[in-house]
Parts: C-alpha cells; sequence; structure tokens
C-alpha cells in the first residue's frame, strides 16, 4: 500500500505541474492543434519510441541478471576510486560541504527536486515537442533519452559504485530517507544502489536542459525553468547523499554526447550505417575466404 500510495501522490502532484507549465508554455491553441492531428505526430515518432521502449524494457527487465554481471563477472567497485578522487582534487567532499547546508526546508526542496520535479522535468518536453509543427525535435529528445539509459546500462554493468550514503553512512547523510522514508518504496523499484557512475537524473536532466536552449526560440520560457530545476536536481543527488560530485559531470558529459548523437543522427540512420558497416564486414570475410580456397 505504500508504493501505491507514493506513485498516486506523485502522479497528481506531476499531472498538475504539467498541466500548469502545458497551460502557460505551450498554449491551449497549440496543443488544440496538435491534438487534431496527433496520429501523424505518433507516427512520425513510432521507430524512436519503440527503441526507447525497447531499451528502457531491457533494463528493468533484467536487474537481476545485470545485478549478478556486475558482481561476479566484472566486480568493478568504483567507490573507492571516487572517494579518494575527490579527497584528492577538493579539501572537504562536495558532498560533505552541500549537506552542511542542511535544514528541514532545504531538505524538503531537494526531495521535491528529486522526486517530483524530476518527474515533470522528463515529462513536459514531450508535451511540448508533441505540439510543435514539426516532429523533429520530439525524434531528438527520444533518440537522446535512449543514448542515455543504453550507455547508463553499459557503465552499470561494467562498473559498480555505492553513492555516498551507502559508501559510508557516518560521514554522509542519507536525507532523503530520513525526511520521506516512504520514497524507498519507490526507489527500490526502479532503481539499485550500485547504480551510481554515471548519474542518470542529472544526464537526464542536463539533456532537457541543452535541448530547451537549442529550442530556445520556440519556447523561450522553457529555459530558464528546465535550466533551475535541471542544475537543482543534479545539486539535489549530492545534497540528498545519492551521488558523488564525480557522478554529476559524468552526467552532464553523458547528457552532452546524448544531445549531439540526438541532434545529428535519427533511429534509421544508425541503423542504415549499423548495417552498412556489417554488410561491409561480411563482405571483406566472404572475398578473405573465396581467396583460401
Amino acid at each position: 500500500m505504500a508504493l501505491v500510495s507514493v506513485v498516486l501522490d506523485l502522479a497528481l502532484v506531476v499531472a498538475a505541474m504539467l498541466v500548469t507549465a502545458t497551460l502557460l508554455i505551450v498554449g491551449p491553441r497549440r496543443i488544440a492543434a496538435a491534438l487534431q492531428d496527433a496520429r501523424w505526430r505518433l507516427e512520425m515518432c513510432l521507430l524512436p519510441l519503440a527503441v526507447l521502449a525497447f531499451v528502457l524494457f531491457i533494463r528493468w527487465s533484467t536487474v537481476d541478471i545485470v545485478i549478478r554481471i556486475e558482481r561476479r563477472v566484472f566486480g568493478n567497485n568504483l567507490s573507492p576510486h571516487l572517494f579518494e578522487l575527490e579527497q584528492l582534487l577538493f579539501p572537504v567532499n562536495p558532498v560533505t560541504v552541500l549537506q552542511a547546508f542542511a535544514s528541514p526546508v532545504v531538505t524538503e526542496f531537494f526531495v521535491f527536486v528529486y522526486i517530483y520535479g524530476y518527474a515533470f522535468l522528463l515529462l513536459f518536453p514531450f508535451i511540448a515537442y508533441f505540439a510543435l509543427d514539426e516532429m523533429d525535435d520530439l525524434s531528438t529528445l527520444i533518440l537522446a533519452f535512449t543514448v542515455n539509459y543504453a550507455i547508463g546500462l553499459a557503465f552499470y554493468i561494467l562498473f559498480i559504485a555505492y553513492g555516498p550514503r551507502n559508501y559510508d553512512p557516518l560521514l554522509f547523510e542519507p536525507l532523503l530517507y530520513d525526511v520521506f522514508p516512504q520514497a524507498r518504496s519507490l526507489t527500490n523499484q526502479v532503481n539499485q544502489n550500485t547504480n551510481v557512475f554515471p548519474s542518470l537524473h542529472t544526464s537526464l536532466s542536463m539533456t532537457v536542459f541543452f535541448l530547451a536552449w537549442l529550442t530556445r526560440e520556440k519556447y523561450p520560457l522553457w529555459v530558464p525553468i528546465s535550466g533551475v530545476l535541471a542544475i537543482s536536481v543534479g545539486v539535489s543527488t549530492m545534497y540528498l547523499g545519492i551521488h558523488w560530485f564525480s557522478d554529476v559531470v559524468a552526467g552532464t558529459a553523458l547528457a552532452l554526447i546524448s544531445v549531439y548523437i540526438g541532434r545529428n543522427y535519427t533511429v534509421r540512420g544508425i541503423h542504415r550505417s549499423i548495417r552498412s558497416y556489417l554488410d561491409s564486414q561480411l563482405g571483406k570475410r566472404g572475398r578473405t575466404d573465396q581467396k583460401y580456397e
């Protein structure tokens, strides 16, 4: 029941935020016009959506397998290295610095941003770009999200990394569960405590902000809103003891890579490139086999 209650509360709050932002940023006329030819818009983005859904399905349906692979096959624990790197670079760990400002008000703000603001930040661009005359920006968003998840999954398989709250609970406070303990039932369903490097919360949030900047002429008001939220999400992951500063930096770099791929490639184009490469390799192998017959 705790999970149902948390999910229902999350859905209601985020829905209210989405409705408000849609009316203020997108506008009722643009939404009404988009709904009239919704079928065409969906058809244009069907392939990228299918690929994103496939990557998400693979990620969530192979959690147990991924855990066994990362621990029994690779077993590369980055946690001590991340801790030592930040001890070397900073006189005081950035997480410790942020948590020094801890107060009930600040903690409640960052908990809200981490859970509700993050969900809103990821969902609203789908509505905003769906309402545009062309579906290029929506396709870019979907492909960028797909790249984020795909690369993130690869890193989570290759490396084990625990966040500050799990690495050393004596040095770093688990503020998220201290203030909002019912969030544990939700986070346990969608994440693992070793899914730390890079921070997907940061990478996806910054992806939204970077795309908002690139499309600023279409939705100028969305740029400062997404920027404040994206930066707040990144800071919240450190303040709450979930991610290291290194995770946030890596997440930002992943966002840049994902946006670049999303802006310069398409799912069909990537498929054609892979197919062309495989065909050329198979052709070379066939010619080699013929040579030695």
